[in-house]
């Protein structure tokens, strides 16, 4: 059985997650870079999801301060500065958390996405089926024929301003986006606290999206985002891939990715039941990681 050190494993994420000395992140432009290396990063870092995020990357591997000057919060105007931009893709993918894909890597979520046919059609199939509520189709039609608005516009125009309404609006929200059938693309100073963002429908935003994801199978899509995820955090136990993958909006049943994980090692890009130092279980284990 294959063997990987817990220093072997450190040293590869320090240069994976840039908390090596002399690899932080410090700029707008760096950080669109880091997302283009990594592929897909959150925003956060996510308590027991083990991933790189812009936040460790920047300021290092240590918990996210309240305080609003700590200098770690540069981040946060790094990302209001690119919304707009299409220098990367921003909003709630996975795990319903912020996160950045990079545009090379954007079509292979999409084709995992409810969207693959005609935008203004495929909300209404997933809306008669019950797979969509009722305040989301009401938010998602609202965008469609007035255009990107902020949030204080759009709870109005969805006929969604009742403070009852409230956690209907903003789960609605949550929806629309882990489906990516809308994204933030701007900042107003609407609202009682001046910021709020401005949404847009993503294949308006990203007019090509659909014609890049059209010819991407659905295996073809998630063995990608399954070896890019392998690839940044180098070994992982089949219970944090199931955490990454297994929850909404991805929902990947078991079988499906033991499959793909199959065919994964069969092409050499991945070893599967790997001895990991303080880890109980055996991992998969990206091919990078003994090339690095």
């Amino acid at each position: 059985m294959m063997r990987l050190s817990d220093d072997q494993l450190k040293l590869y994420r320090s240069r994976t997650f840039r908390t090596a000395p002399g690899t932080r992140v410090a700029s707008p432009d760096e950080a669109v870079a880091f997302v283009e290396e990594r592929g897909f990063i959150f925003f956060w870092p996510i308590k027991d999801i083990l991933m790189p995020s812009l936040w460790v990357a920047a300021a290092g591997d240590r918990p996210v301060p309240d305080e609003h000057d700590d200098p770690g919060h540069v981040t946060w105007g790094w990302k209001d500065s690119l919304l707009g931009k299409r220098r990367w893709y921003y909003g709630r993918v996975l795990r319903k958390r912020n996160m950045m894909v990079s545009l090379n890597l954007l079509p292979y979520f999409y084709a995992l996405s409810p969207n693959y046919g005609d935008p203004q059609e495929d909300y209404l199939i997933d809306y008669e089926a019950g797979r969509l509520l009722q305040a989301a189709k009401q938010i998602y039609e609202t965008l469609l024929d007035r255009g990107p608005q902020d949030t204080i516009a759009l709870r109005k125009n969805a006929g969604l301003t009742s403070r009852a309404a409230d956690t209907e609006f903003n789960r609605a929200l949550d929806e629309l986006q882990t489906t990516m059938r809308i994204l933030p693309v701007g900042i107003s100073e609407s609202g009682a606290w001046h910021y709020s963002f401005i949404y847009d429908i993503v294949a308006r935003h990203f007019p090509d999206i659909v014609e890049r994801a059209h010819p991407i199978a659905e295996h073809e899509a998630r063995q990608k985002l399954l070896r890019v995820y392998l690839d940044s955090v180098g070994a992982a136990p089949f219970r944090e891939i199931k955490k990454i993958f297994g929850n909404a909006p991805m929902k990947w049943e078991n079988a499906r990715i033991e499959r793909d994980l199959n065919k994964m090692e069969e092409r050499g890009e991945i070893f599967q039941g790997v001895e990991v130092d303080r880890v109980k279980e055996p991992c998969v284990v990206s091919a990078s990681i003994f090339s690095a």
